[in-house]
C-alpha cells in the first residue's frame, strides 16, 4: 500500500506539470515542470522525503530500461540521421566535455567553499 501512495504522489505532480503545461505559454517540458514542484514540495517539507523515497528509488533504479524506447526510435530513424550524423556526434563530444568541465569546476568550489567554512 505503501508503494501505491508513493507512485500517487509521484503521479499527481507529474500531472500538476502537465497542467502548467497545457496552462502556460512557455517553452518548457511538462516533466520540468514536475521535477521542479516535486523540488520545491521536497525543500519547503510540505511534502515528506519519506512521502516519495522508495518509489523514486525503483523508478531511479529500472531508468536505464525507460531509455530502450528512445534507442529503438533512434534505430528506426537510422536513414534520417545517418546524414546528419558528424555534427551529430561533434555536439555529443563538445557538450559532454563542456558538462564535465563545468560540474568539475563547481565541485571544486563548492568543496573549497566548505573547507573554508570549517576552518
Amino acid at each position: 500500500m505503501k508503494f501505491i501512495r508513493q507512485f500517487l504522489i509521484i503521479i499527481l505532480i507529474s500531472f500538476a506539470g502537465e497542467l502548467l503545461h497545457a496552462i502556460l505559454p512557455l517553452t518548457v517540458p511538462a516533466s520540468i515542470y514536475g521535477l521542479l514542484i516535486l523540488l520545491a514540495g521536497l525543500q519547503t517539507k510540505v511534502i515528506p522525503l519519506k512521502a516519495v523515497d522508495e518509489a523514486g528509488g525503483f523508478l531511479i533504479e529500472i531508468m536505464p530500461m525507460l531509455f530502450i524506447p528512445a534507442g529503438v526510435g533512434l534505430m528506426v530513424s537510422w536513414g534520417d540521421l545517418k546524414p546528419v550524423l558528424v555534427p551529430i556526434m561533434v555536439t555529443i563530444v563538445v557538450t559532454t566535455v563542456l558538462v564535465m568541465g563545468v560540474s568539475g569546476r563547481t565541485a571544486q568550489f563548492v568543496l573549497k567553499k566548505e573547507e573554508k567554512k570549517d576552518e
